[in-house]
């Protein structure tokens, strides 16, 4: 039997079938509650989708700590060898719309929320350990150019291509994107990075630099850039279908947490013997120079019951770190610490920290009062802060970080004239199997075969200048596409 219809107030409805009207013909009636309320909440059911990563698959979790990293942090979350935490994971595309298939060639978004006893610890990474470009401010531009064409409303090679061509930087994810590596086969059988550096401090109040990763049990597996259009008009939901349905047969997807750990004397001894800098997003850290530490393992077993509440309006935020955790120089992370709390703001309201999915499952407490959606608002606790006029006693900066000491006068510099984006891109390129290179090429080929020779011509130079092999490799694909670029 089912139940009992009411209004949003728990107010029986007499009848969910038929309007109140002025007789039976009508008009209708405006205190006709119901249907107001009704049509009313059913013009409001979307909320705006996310700018990017708006197509999304959510699970909840367990992460299991496996091994001992108490030296490098003071979290609580890593105090023991078999500690647990709940988590929450979110997989997305990247440049697609909500309604956009799943298996596009597009980096995957792998967003890691682990609810702590000290608050959220945030990981919102993705499938690839690079970026495309090293500073946010150029962010706004590169996702434009992933979008649609403000005149035809159709995706551009063109654009997507003069944006590249014209950034050497973006080489490395450039590579990495048009590999067999963009068409992950679903969400199970990819890995996922934090791609950033990240910080850890420990008890001692001594910082390590880090970067995270999580390396899937299931395998890596792709999906062939043929396969990959097909399902994308046979199942568009093909990603979200595998995991959801993977989860409910109790075919628990995991992956293992490992670590890269570096001091800030070996990253500056690194960076002088190769050039690199080690916070810059569109480079990676060789794992020959900095190898990987187990930390953990990451286990999904449970799926939402309602993707809305849960998934849709799951809000994460890179700047959601617990204390023993921090930030880097990193400028692309200096600008999500604010952009993703601020996207949430417009995108859920003020209070979306409210929604379950969002909360603390620690006990928490601040002055933030009112605005929309305030479920936790505080009561009649005292809504602020006295200032201590005798001196605070603060437990160190932050999180308890030992201070940051930075260097330079404030100011705007680009350096992308003088720094090497070439070198890791040749070394992807050189590290994949030979089939594998084909691969790129004549995924390469395809949208390049759309764009001008000018542009195709700016691109191949960043080719070459990766490994010859490389630029040659596209011209024979061009070819082959009636496009013969010397």
């Amino acid at each position: 039997m089912s139940k009992p219809i009411t209004t949003a107030s728990g107010i029986p409805v007499a009848d969910n079938q038929n309007s109140a009207s002025a007789g039976v013909r009508g008009p209708l009636l405006l205190q006709d509650f119901h249907l107001i309320e009704k049509l009313q909440h059913f013009n409001r059911e979307r909320i705006p989708e996310r700018v990017v990563h708006a197509k999304g698959s959510g699970a909840y979790g367990i992460f299991t700590v496996t091994h001992d990293i108490s030296r490098y942090t003071k979290a609580k979350l890593f105090a023991a060898v078999g500690k647990q935490a709940e988590t929450f994971v979110r997989f997305s595309t990247v440049g697609g719309e909500k309604g956009s298939a799943d298996t596009e060639r597009d980096p995957r978004g792998f967003a890691l929320r682990v609810y702590t006893e000290e608050g959220n610890w945030d990981l919102v990474g993705n499938n690839t350990p690079m970026f495309f470009i090293k500073d946010g401010i150029k962010f706004p531009d590169f996702i434009h150019t992933q979008k649609r064409d403000p005149q035809t409303n159709l995706k551009s090679a063109t654009m997507m291509f003069d944006f590249w061509s014209k950034a050497p930087e973006s080489l490395h994810q450039v590579t990495m994107l048009f590999s067999d590596r963009g068409t992950p086969d679903g969400y199970r059988h990819m890995d996922g990075f934090g791609s950033h550096t990240f910080s850890l401090i420990n008890a001692a109040g001594e910082r390590v630099y880090v970067k995270w990763h999580l390396k899937t049990q299931q395998g890596i597996r792709n999906l062939a850039a043929a396969d990959a259009v097909r399902l994308a008009g046979e199942d568009p939901d093909y990603a979200q279908r595998d995991l959801f349905g993977a989860i409910e047969r109790g075919e628990f997807p995991r992956w293992d947490v490992k670590l890269q750990v570096a001091t800030e004397e070996q990253l500056a001894e690194w960076e002088a013997r190769t050039g690199w800098n080690p916070f810059d997003l569109t480079k990676v850290w060789p794992h020959k120079d900095f190898p990987l530490i187990p930390v953990g393992v990451l286990e999904l077993n449970r799926n939402p019951l309602n993707y809305h509440a849960e998934v849709e309006q799951a809000a994460l935020s890179p700047a959601n770190v617990v204390p023993g955790m921090g930030y880097s120089p990193d400028k692309m992370l200096q600008a999500r610490l604010f952009a993703y709390h601020d996207a949430q703001l417009y995108r859920l309201g003020t209070n979306h920290q409210h929604l379950p999915v969002n909360a603390p499952r620690c006990p928490f407490h601040n002055q933030q009062r009112d605005g929309a959606m305030a479920i936790a608002n505080g009561g009649a606790e005292q809504n602020y802060h006295t200032v201590e006029a005798g001196g605070s006693q603060p437990q160190g900066l932050g999180h308890g970080e030992p201070a940051l000491a930075l260097h330079g006068g404030a100011g705007r510099y680009d350096g992308r004239g003088q720094e090497d984006d070439y070198t890791q891109a040749g070394n992807l390129f050189r590290l994949l199997p030979e089939q594998e290179k084909q691969n790129l090429f004549a995924n390469l080929a395809g949208p390049m075969s759309q764009i001008s020779d000018e542009i195709i011509n700016r691109q191949l130079g960043h080719f070459d200048k990766a490994d010859p092999a490389y630029g040659a490799g596209v011209r024979a694909a061009l070819k082959a596409r009636g496009r013969n670029i010397g």
